[in-house]
């Protein structure tokens, strides 16, 4: 991963890990130093869990996956972050984590899919904004457009099963729920 001081943090939601393509994204723009992306083992865990649900025969990959996280992006790793969690108040408790880890790290968005369970009132006194996965990468790629246009382009050319042509590129963000991101991409198609 490329270290860029200035770059902001962000607390990636165990739902914003998958699908495949959105999660994809999400850690090549962290890796490329977009940003700086955080999460918790439990995060990691609740992902794990919850993928393991729905698609019970990719376990083996699915762990394999879960253990490259650890590895390539030891940094990631929030602790310390428990002694923060009763204190909080959210609609949904189980997410007080999520938030005690944004608060641990200096986070500034929780990237979720989940925005009702993290309100803006309450978030507001951390200085932390709930924000979705498309439109983070939206807002991303609006503040970095040539390295985004580079990281995708990089990830479009590494698909081969089946490769993509930039349009169907393009169709496929929308289709895997980044049809902002796509928008912003489908103005420089020639470039990826």
């Amino acid at each position: 991963m490329k270290h860029v001081a200035d770059r902001f943090v962000v607390i990636l939601d165990a739902n914003v890990l998958f699908p495949f393509r959105k999660r994809d994204v999400l850690l090549r723009f962290y890796h490329a130093g977009l940003f700086r992306g955080r999460w918790t083992e439990q995060i990691l865990d609740e992902w794990t869990r919850n993928l393991l649900e729905q698609k019970p025969h990719l376990e083996d990959s699915i762990r394999s996956q879960q253990r490259a996280m650890q590895v390539h992006f030891a940094e990631a790793i929030v602790t310390g972050y428990e002694p923060l969690i009763p204190a909080l108040n959210l609609p949904d408790p189980d997410d007080r984590h999520v938030l005690a880890a944004a608060i641990q790290c200096g986070a500034q968005h929780i990237v979720t899919e989940n925005l009702a369970d993290f309100p803006a009132d309450l978030l507001e006194q951390f200085e932390i904004e709930a924000i979705d996965a498309d439109e983070f990468l939206s807002r991303t790629f609006d503040l970095y457009p040539s390295e985004a246009l580079a990281v995708l382009r990089s990830l479009r050319e590494l698909y081969d099963n089946p490769p993509f042509s930039p349009p169907e590129f393009i169709l496929d963000l929308t289709a895997k729920g980044l049809p902002k991101l796509a928008a912003r991409v489908r103005e420089h198609r020639d470039f990826i």
